[in-house]
């Protein structure tokens, strides 16, 4: 079903500096810009009315035009790095009621990977600042150690209830809508950590959550900008600008960086399992 709404100028402005210009396609007759990511297209016209069409229309459209009130309190998690070659494994929890949410609802809080890295640069700091919450960052060494004797899955159920462990050592109380961004579903989860000495539980696991709940999406925008933040650090320490993701480019760099450190060094900054390391040694 198409969802058409009727956008000021903030809210357009808002809808164009959120996406990648890679998701920007040729726009219709009578339209300004279009739109296409995670199956749905957003149109926008010159009257300025907004469409959105797709699977996901409805999950986009409530972003920027919300239907119906948040619900406060609530905690949320997600993680940023697990598909990326380069780099460290970032994840986050946050938590908000009324009065902070206050402090950033004017704040494009919305999916991370829709907004672009000079953005979440620019709102990380604000939330990292009104918002309570835990990060942890898990470095390719420390990374390449545990998944010896873990998948990928359990190393990031480990750290996701390890946040709101530190939450609650904070002294947060966590609230009944505590949400996670799913990645393994319910039991799988509660698998992965069933020896942990503390476990926290009663959580709601939904995918897709970071453009369905703020808290998950204040989550994902640290994660991500501790994710990008590293990998800066990286860059000027190797005098070498590290690619994301874990494409033909990444290989094509893994080499350089071989022939310049030495394949020794691969441990300090890169996942060593996945199928990348072959094609670059």
């Amino acid at each position: 079903m198409n969802r058409v709404y009727q956008g000021n100028e903030e809210v357009i402005q808002r809808i164009k500096s959120s996406f990648d210009r890679e998701c920007f396609v040729q726009p219709p007759q009578y339209s300004n810009a279009r739109i296409k990511y995670d199956d749905c297209i957003i149109t926008i016209y010159d009257s300025g009315k907004v469409m959105f069409q797709g699977a996901n229309a409805g999950i986009y459209a409530a972003t920027f035009f919300p239907e119906k009130e948040i619900t406060l309190p609530q905690c949320g998690s997600d993680e940023v790095g697990t598909g990326d070659y380069f780099g460290p494994v970032c994840v986050c929890a946050c938590y908000l009621d009324d009065k902070i949410y206050e402090k950033i609802r004017d704040l494009n809080v919305i999916d991370s990977k829709q907004l672009t890295d000079t953005y979440i640069e620019k709102i990380a700091p604000k939330l990292i600042e009104a918002v309570p919450h835990s990060l942890l960052i898990l470095t390719n060494r420390q990374y390449n150690d545990v998944i010896r004797e873990n998948n990928l899955n359990k190393i990031k159920a480990r750290m996701h209830n390890k946040c709101y462990l530190n939450l609650m050592d904070k002294g947060i109380r966590l609230p009944q809508l505590t949400v996670i961004d799913d990645f393994c579903g319910e039991d799988k989860y509660y698998r992965y950590i069933r020896y942990e000495k503390n476990i926290v539980r009663n959580i709601t696991f939904e995918t897709k959550a970071e453009n369905k709940y703020a808290a998950v999406a204040c989550g994902a925008i640290i994660s991500r900008y501790a994710f990008v933040e590293s990998m800066k650090t990286m860059s000027e320490k190797y005098r070498m600008t590290f690619p994301k993701g874990a494409g033909s480019k990444v290989n094509e760099f893994g080499k350089a960086f071989i022939e310049k450190y030495g394949q020794g060094e691969l441990i300090n900054v890169a996942k060593l399992n996945f199928k990348n390391t072959a094609e670059i040694i």
